[in-house]
């Protein structure tokens, strides 16, 4: 009989035991895991019997294929020589640049190969096809000179094996805005394939159904009704679930997709050009090695900085270098046979000379590139000293009354239409939704453009930076600035994307803030 009350005892020890056991595995309230809580009510995070707010772990951002972090601060924005084009638009001022990620090089030949190839293959059997791959291509009748022989550029530079490292050309500001759309919905869409939370046929099967591709925008705002999901979407070893505890699909709070691609702003683009970080080849972000604070002597040309021995006066390793692909004089575009100064007629390759101080390539030189902001000369004056652009057009979604859903385009991309001003009447940030011409023309300006009639400069003309392999050294500068019209494009612009830093500006793994406290702390208790 007493064996038989022990054996019953250690079984109902045993089951508590499991069922404890179970409990911390699945987050419950005495387990390692369990449940967050929050510091304002108590009430527990990731609990269904609590309302299910559902708080994810904390993530850094990763970085999107192809880019490198530029850690922000202040710099000088503006020229640095003689304004010899007496254009005045380039004044030095004290900006700030938030920390932001940048590509390493410009976009190539072969990358925009892949986009064209994509929209013919998922368009297949549209009716508007042609017109949506028209739309895209680059202009390759850029190359031509009345009075030059460049028909072989014309035919095979974008098309030609041997040009798949260069530089992307002939392609406008909205053409370069557009790939940005489709890049971030291509990288996205695979970071959710790889984690099964759609399926891998998605990348596959897209022969046709260009409207109702993978879409960022979408998927976060429709509910994610356009795709079909993966395994993981519904396991239980999902880590992300609902309020009624069931597995689910990533969100942007999740931590997983990665923010929009983008053109830079000029701000951006001007100090990831001047690279200049710190005088260390290896800069060190611990208190009292940091950089200095005023840095009042900018950099001429983008590879300036000391990194990686890059002027080493000791052994004259640089003295006397091409460090970037630039036309020196008239009529000297590469130097003499036998000993080719920067080894390049036109373009050359995106990772032909070094990087500089961010180890971002070819900020002077080879081409010029588009920017995000719409070309004004006062720019550097009127922009604002932290984040700086011109070029805001504050757009909202457009929903679907019978459906709840939010409107697609024929792209398969989300409507949006201009915010109307009649509802912004009460805010104090901003009144009208159209920012592009704010402080041009307005009570508060004596300034108005006008296209056509006293300058060519109009709310369609956008920035380009960084000089060509057809310029002078002076506009390799990266103070230096010129203009085109968003829908025309050269022979000698090209592109490159940027993102949003989202969280520490230091980079992943840094905390924010001074964060002295602990040793003090110690010291109080070791006191007390």
């Amino acid at each position: 009989m007493m064996f038989n009350i022990l054996k019953s005892k250690s079984l109902i020890i045993l089951i508590g035991a499991i069922v404890l056991l179970a409990s911390c595995k699945n987050g419950g309230l005495f387990g390692k895991k369990s449940s967050p809580k929050s510091a304002t009510t108590g009430w527990n995070y990731n609990d269904k019997k609590m309302g299910g707010f559902y708080v994810p772990q904390g993530k850094e951002q990763t970085t999107g294929p192809g880019l490198v972090l530029v850690q922000g601060g202040t710099f000088t924005m503006g020229a640095t020589e003689e304004d010899v084009m007496l254009t005045h638009d380039n004044k030095m001022r004290r900006k700030t640049a938030n920390s932001f990620y940048m590509d390493e090089t410009e976009v190539r030949n072969l990358d925009y190969r892949a986009y064209i190839f994509w929209l013919n293959n998922a368009f297949s059997g549209d009716p508007n096809v042609e017109t949506i791959v028209k739309g895209a291509l680059p202009d390759t009748l850029v190359w031509r000179s009345e009075l030059g022989y460049n028909e072989p550029l014309v035919e095979y530079y974008f098309q030609h094996a041997g040009y798949n490292e260069y530089p992307v050309v002939g392609v406008n500001w909205k053409q370069a805005n557009d790939f940005c759309i489709w890049r971030t919905d291509r990288v996205n869409e695979l970071i959710l394939v790889q984690k099964g939370y759609i399926d891998a046929t998605q990348l596959t099967k897209i022969a046709g159904k260009g409207a109702n591709s993978f879409n960022t925008d979408s998927y976060l705002m429709n509910g994610k009704e356009a795709n079909k999901v993966g395994k993981m979407a519904k396991s239980t070893k999902n880590p992300l679930f609902d309020s009624k505890g069931k597995p689910r699909l990533p969100g942007m709070s999740d931590g997983i997709l990665l923010p929009k691609y983008r053109l830079p702003t000029e701000a951006e683009w001007e100090y990831a050009a001047i690279g200049q970080i710190n005088e260390n080849p290896n800069p060190s972000f611990k208190e009292g090695q940091r950089g200095e604070e005023v840095i009042s002597n900018k950099q001429t040309y983008s590879w300036s900085s000391k990194y990686r021995g890059l002027r080493d006066n000791r052994r004259g390793s640089w003295q006397g270098r091409m460090l970037a692909n630039f036309k020196r004089g008239n009529g000297d575009y590469m130097g003499v046979a036998g000993g080719l100064n920067d080894r390049s007629a036109y373009t050359e390759k995106v990772k032909a000379f070094l990087p500089n101080g961010f180890n971002i390539y070819n900020m002077s030189g080879n081409v010029s590139e588009w920017v995000q902001d719409v070309y004004r000369p006062l720019n550097n004056e009127d922009i604002d000293d932290l984040s700086g652009v011109r070029g805001n057009e504050f757009k909202e979604r457009v929903k679907d009354g019978s459906t709840g859903l939010y409107l697609k385009d024929s792209l398969g991309r989300l409507k949006y239409v201009r915010q109307n001003d009649s509802s912004l009447i009460n805010r104090r940030n901003y009144q009208s939704a159209y920012a592009i011409n704010y402080l041009d023309g307005d009570s508060t300006s004596g300034i108005q453009y006008g296209y056509g009639i006293t300058t060519l400069v109009s709310d369609k003309s956008r920035v380009y930076k960084g000089g060509s392999w057809a310029d002078m050294p002076y506009w390799l500068s990266p103070g230096t600035r010129r203009y085109l019209e968003e829908d025309q494009a050269s022979s000698t612009i090209g592109f490159r994307c940027a993102m949003d830093r989202l969280g520490s500006p230091e980079g992943n793994g840094r905390k924010g803030g001074n964060w002295f406290g602990s040793k003090k702390q110690n010291t109080r208790k070791r006191k007390g």
